[in-house]
């Protein structure tokens, strides 16, 4: 992105890389640390008690064994409740659908107005971003007011996303958020005093740290090497077949843009295209272009894959497999294996698509090293960047935050692999608050994302087609290769591991 472009005299803990890594490894650390002061004074009887069930044999009679498992599956669940307490669950706010009056929105499921969980929605954002502001040495007096609006127009992008008949068709908050930012941006403009709290960079980085304690590695034991060999093989040909394309057959002119379009449909849509969009340097209107054509595709293909499906025959564990490696979104993975009504391919298709996030701090890494030392180098003429050794050059412009989204991913990875009481603090903080910030503060990049493109400097690259003539050559590609992966994975190599699962 062009702020990430910006090499800054300051240290890294004072850099936009450094403060996201602080503020949302501090968040993680202080919700964890609440998870464990809530846990019930018997967790460890519980803990036992969860750990004896989960390993007791079922009983030898067909009828005793419907009504035993069914009085099993609801003391875990009990239990599993007691260990996660959700301490701030009710803090979110989390709009309700609506059909004809947006104002219903605000309303919760039980019909109580939720003005408390905006509230303090909004202010603990607030003290997130001031304290990133204040942080970088920022004008805080300036940043307030203005945040108050860009959080607003985030409120409005969730609104939207929420009308009955748009959620429907899976229209996402990232695109209404993208849309409200633009329509802005290319109208009226932004105004002036509106500017100190369009910080794009700072709300996805902090954001894609807080979506590292939602990827775990325990996810990797559900499916073990089939889901792995499915995910981690497919994905890097996809990108770099498709990146190729761009640049040889289709001559891209620019190879961020080309990059940025290859990971989002290669990878896991929008987290990718913003990380990677950060890794190579690319521009806001390139990340515009390439987030507005990844959430078009894949409204299509939440419908038309689950259809093809169906008509084909598949096996669950194949059709989810299928579907997780190639839909771009976890939400819309899980929307689309829904379609399905299968539990199994439902669980297959979102391990399969947590397997392959990933892969956002590796490939993270490896854009940044290709672009230091091969696309850029022949850009570096100055005397002083000549002598730079090529280590530091990947270091200087690798996205740093990567490092604190694998970071949150190895913490959690561990607590939830530690224990009984771990998994269910692991439960607690995810579902409690961090996916909830998480999704604010991407909404939050996106309305300011769209803040920042002017897309009458980009009009011409969708007049010729080739971004949208590269993401559907691209997503046929990654199609084909990931279907004919999961088939011989699943069907040939790993047949018995498939058998287990539909059992």
């Amino acid at each position: 992105m062009a702020n990430a472009g910006t090499v800054s005299k300051t240290s890294f803990w004072r850099s936009e890389d450094g403060t996201a890594t602080l503020i949302a490894f501090s968040v993680l650390t202080i919700l964890l640390g609440v998870a464990f002061a809530n846990l019930p004074k018997n967790h460890r009887e519980l803990a036992a008690e969860y750990q004896t069930l989960k390993t007791q044999n079922e009983p030898a009679t067909a009828d005793s064994k419907d009504v035993k498992a069914v009085d099993k599956k609801v003391r875990l669940k009990e239990i599993e409740t007691n260990l996660s307490p959700n301490f701030f669950k009710s803090w979110w706010l989390k709009i309700s659908d609506w059909s004809q009056n947006p104002f219903l929105g605000f309303r919760s499921s039980g019909g109580a107005w939720q003005w408390f969980s905006l509230a303090a929605t909004g202010l603990v954002l607030l003290m997130i971003a001031t304290l990133g502001m204040w942080w970088q040495r920022q004008s805080v007096s300036r940043f307030i007011p203005a945040f108050v609006v860009v959080f607003a127009l985030t409120t409005l992008s969730f609104v939207l996303a929420s009308q009955q008949l748009l959620k429907y068709f899976n229209l996402e908050y990232p695109l209404w958020a993208l849309l409200v930012g633009l329509v802005i941006a290319n109208t009226v403009a932004v105004p002036a005093w509106l500017q100190p709290a369009v910080k794009p960079d700072l709300y996805v980085k902090i954001g894609l740290i807080l979506l590292g304690a939602e990827v775990l590695f325990g996810k990797l034991l559900i499916l073990g090497l089939p889901g792995i060999l499915v995910s981690w093989t497919v994905t890097p040909i996809v990108l770099i077949g498709t990146y190729l394309f761009g640049q040889k057959i289709l001559k891209i002119e620019s190879r961020s843009l080309n990059m940025v379009i290859s990971a989002d449909m290669s990878v896991c849509g929008v987290s990718a295209a913003i990380a990677t969009a950060s890794a190579c340097r690319a521009k806001k209107e390139e990340l515009s272009l390439a987030i507005a054509l990844s959430l078009v595709f894949t409204v299509v293909m939440m419908v038309v894959q689950p259809y093809c499906i169906r008509r084909m025959g598949l096996n669950d564990v194949v059709a989810g497999a299928w579907l997780g490696g190639t839909i771009d979104s976890t939400g819309a993975v899980a929307a689309a294996s829904e379609l399905l009504k299968s539990p199994v391919a439902t669980e297959v298709a979102t391990t399969v698509k947590m397997i392959q996030n990933i892969l956002i701090g590796v490939f993270s890494i490896a854009i940044a090293a290709y672009w230091a030392t091969f696309v850029e180098r022949k850009k570096r003429t100055d005397d002083s960047e000549s002598k730079r050794s090529a280590l530091g050059e990947i270091w200087r412009r690798f996205p740093k935050f990567a490092l604190g989204f694998l970071l949150s991913s190895i913490l959690f990875s561990a607590v939830q692999a530690s224990s009984v009481e771990g998994n269910a603090m692991v439960n607690a903080v995810v579902d409690g608050s961090s996916k909830h910030l998480r999704a604010w503060f991407f909404c939050l990049a996106f309305v300011c994302i769209g803040l920042e493109s002017n897309m009458r400097q980009y009009a011409f690259r969708l007049r010729s087609g080739k971004p949208i003539i590269l993401y559907v050559v691209g997503q046929a590609f990654n199609l084909t290769l990931s279907f004919i992966a999961c088939y011989v994975v699943f069907q040939w190599l790993f047949r018995e591991a498939t058998e287990s699962l539909l059992r």
